[in-house]
């Protein structure tokens, strides 16, 4: 029984292959570190803590692809391949030089679509038209950060731009065939656990697609970090993340489809919370979760109109 709608079993039942996402990094900055909306970066932001060593903009952008696809080829077996513009803020730069970098990777052989990570503030007219026409021949992603749906929460991790600001990006962005992806943060100390599961409810009501959720980490050489160790605050424990991220799930509509329900981070750059557990294993434990629980995705959704994944 599929207990959720994970991205893999999506993407394997849309294109029929083994496809999986290139990062490269094309060599962006942020808006909230080069002073266009503000400066320093937010709190928990250290980049090489997520972005893996192959994915680094020295190396040209078709060296890059090249690279990603040829190790995702032998360990996997990955047929097709989604490239994913990863750090920092991808499209922040003028329109023609965004349609160079996604049009010299849509290049790249048995790439078929482009995953785009930015900012809601970030995007514009100009820019959205290209992504609709990139949209027309290959699948085009934009994963919008987001991390709260909380003003207070966006102040205090020093994100530059409110909510309204992500809903204006959303409307802008939708019907126009351009997947639409949003990312999420949970266990700021800004915010209450049922304040964290209603984010589930507003997701569930608005035109998002694609959702990457998990648990707030604290990383090495942050702001963050001189915060938690000056004044330490709670972060999820083991069990309480995978109670959470079922909850979470529950309420979430079940045309939303996860990318990520957890992160993980280096050894040598994770300071807290320390589960001392690997990918696969938190894969397994949430689905043992699930099952223990007898309980699916969208169960308890609060969204009118949803299909129900429970028995497929």
């Amino acid at each position: 029984m599929q207990r959720y709608n994970s991205f893999g079993h999506y993407i394997k039942s849309l294109f029929g292959l083994t496809v999986y996402k290139v990062n490269v990094d094309a060599g962006f900055t942020c808006p909230n570190r080069d002073g266009t909306a503000g400066y320093g970066g937010c709190i928990y932001c250290n980049n090489d803590s997520f972005r893996p060593s192959s994915c680094r903009s020295v190396l040209p952008l078709k060296e890059q692809i090249s690279n990603g696809a040829l190790y995702l080829r032998r360990r996997y077996r990955a047929e097709k391949f989604i490239v994913y513009f990863q750090p920092y803020t991808n499209t922040h730069a003028p329109v023609d030089e965004l349609e160079r970098l996604y049009r010299k990777a849509l290049k790249g052989p048995d790439v078929i679509g482009l995953a785009i990570g930015t900012r809601p503030d970030c995007v514009d007219e100009a820019k959205v038209r290209l992504l609709e026409e990139l949209s027309r021949d290959y699948f085009i992603l934009v994963e919008y950060g987001l991390q709260s749906i909380y003003d207070r929460t966006l102040d205090f991790i020093n994100r530059g731009h409110d909510y309204a600001a992500f809903l204006r990006a959303i409307e802008l962005t939708r019907g126009k065939g351009i997947h639409i992806g949003a990312h999420l943060i949970v266990g700021f100390p800004t915010e209450t656990e049922e304040e964290m599961l209603e984010m589930a409810d507003a997701i569930s009501g608005l035109p998002v697609e694609f959702l990457k959720i998990h648990q707030l980490q604290v990383i090495k050489d942050t702001r963050l970090e001189k915060l938690y160790r000056e004044d330490p605050f709670h972060l999820f424990d083991y069990e309480e993340y995978l109670d959470f991220a079922v909850r979470f799930i529950e309420r979430l509509s079940p045309s939303v489809v996860l990318q990520r329900v957890f992160a993980t981070a280096p050894d040598d750059m994770l300071i807290a919370p320390l589960w001392g557990k690997g990918r696969q294993e938190i894969l397994r434990d949430i689905g043992e979760r699930f099952n223990k629980l007898d309980t699916y995705q969208g169960r308890v959704c609060r969204s009118p109109a949803v299909e129900v994944l429970h028995g497929e």
